[in-house]
């Protein structure tokens, strides 16, 4: 069956609600013939795009994004640009080199966005404030004390928090005890991504509402729109899970579908209920626990709910469903701003694999791919994406060799079997949640 532009689903919902109406680029019609394309205008995307940009000033690079930027999965996430791996299950220490490789990975592309947000002065709310890993019944404690082992290790700098210390900061009793780690930074996802796309080099042209719905294998290889086409020496793909929509890892990477909540602006007296922080962003050490946060802009979110639905967003109906989730997640942590009502819901999709691996390299001839990152895409995202346009320029560094090292992904099976195990792996996440969610 032939792909066409109702596969790359969107809706209204989402950070980018929260902002200014912004101006987006044209989308691409009739035939261009270009050295470059770069498919996807995420982080990924931008990143790859930008850098591609720098090592080819005198070639025009084509940008191209299905939907409108902010509205994919770089600008529906939770806001959390990771420097460092939050691990599961006791410390191995078998696997430190490859804990290391994945922590240099992700600080490098954390490094990246710092320093076009500083040069661009984009406005993402960005905050250097860590994040706290939390622990809120028994089996979450267990890999606290887990966590807490492995950055001790790996001389990660770190405070470890009791309840009182942690009902001090975030205005909660519901955690028994954590970690907070520096180092990470907190912002609002779609006006990063926004930003970045604003800033681009002079040779890149970016096209959104622009999706690509095949790819023709060829010397030039031939993307296929539906207003346009475009011919090109060679193909940067940065769609992520989406990379199965257009024929690359139909057997190993899946989508699930996370969904989240957020509230109106606090008023002073409900904010100062809310401990001594003003803001901060709290990560389960349960890996199916809830995603929370204090934003800059004085808003409670909860991201608590992730399934499998086809790597499709939700409809209004089914958000509606999963706002009663989150919201007695919401009102357990913070019974007393029960009558603080959410403004905003949404949903969205990230690229997960079964055993938790990432995708960099060669394709096929003059197609080059980033993705998979299992919920850390900002970071890593960014650092893959700079490293997929060196690669495919000739370049070589130690960040790609980074990028190259991950372990092979597992298969996942075809249809009907897909849905069955990937249903059941996503919903494993959550098996013996608890209080964590």
């Amino acid at each position: 069956m032939a792909l066409t532009d109702n596969a790359f689903s969107t809706d209204s919902h989402g950070w980018a609600e929260l902002l200014p109406k912004r101006q987006t680029s044209p989308s691409l019609s009739g035939s261009i013939r270009t050295p470059w394309v770069v498919v996807g205008a995420g982080v990924t995307g931008l990143a790859c795009a930008r850098r591609l940009a720098q090592l080819h000033r005198d070639d025009e690079i084509i940008l191209l994004e299905a939907r409108s930027v902010g509205q994919g999965t770089s600008g529906r996430n939770s806001g959390f640009a990771v420097a460092i791996s939050q691990t599961d299950g006791a410390f191995d220490t078998k696997k430190i080199k490859k804990f290391r490789r994945e922590d240099r990975i992700k600080s490098a592309g954390l490094e990246m966005l710092r320093a076009e947000v500083d040069v661009h002065n984009i406005d993402c709310q960005w905050s250097d404030a860590g994040f706290h890993h939390t622990a809120a019944d028994q089996n979450a404690m267990r890999e606290c004390a887990n966590f807490l082992q492995y950055l001790d290790a790996m001389e990660i700098t770190h405070t470890p928090l009791d309840q009182p210390m942690l009902e001090e900061r975030l205005g909660t009793t519901l955690y028994r005890s954590g970690v907070h780690v520096p180092g990470g930074v907190l912002l609002q996802p779609a006006a990063l991504v926004q930003g970045l796309a604003d800033n681009l080099p002079a040779n890149v042209s970016l096209y959104e509402q622009s999706p690509v719905l095949k790819i023709e294998s060829g010397n030039p290889l031939v993307l296929h729109l539906k207003n346009a086409e475009v011919k090109a020496d060679k193909v940067l793909l940065a769609t992520n899970y989406e990379a199965t929509k257009l024929g690359f890892l139909r057997r190993h990477v899946i989508g699930s579908t996370l969904a989240a909540s957020v509230t109106r602006i606090l008023n002073d007296d409900e904010l100062s209920t809310l401990g001594c922080l003003n803001e901060w962003g709290v990560l389960s050490l349960h890996d199916g626990g809830a995603t929370v946060r204090l934003t800059k802009d004085r808003r409670l979110f909860i991201r608590n709910t992730a399934e499998y639905h086809a790597a499709e967003l939700l409809s209004d109906q089914q958000l509606a469903q999963r706002q009663l989730i989150h919201r007695d997640g919401y009102e357990k942590r913070f019974p007393q701003l029960a009558h603080v009502p959410f403004e905003f819901a949404w949903s969205g999709v990230e690229g997960i694999s079964l055993n938790g691996t990432t995708f960099f390299g060669r394709q096929r001839e003059n197609v080059y791919l980033a993705g998979g990152y299992n919920g850390s895409g900002l970071s890593r995202g960014t650092a893959f994406g700079v490293s997929l346009a060196d690669y495919a320029s000739g370049e070589h560094s130690s960040l790609i060799d980074d990028c190259m090292a991950a372990a092979p992904a597992s298969w996942i099976p075809p249809r009907p079997f897909l849905d069955i195990g990937a249903f059941f792996t996503v919903r494993s996440r959550f098996k013996g949640v608890g209080q964590d969610r």
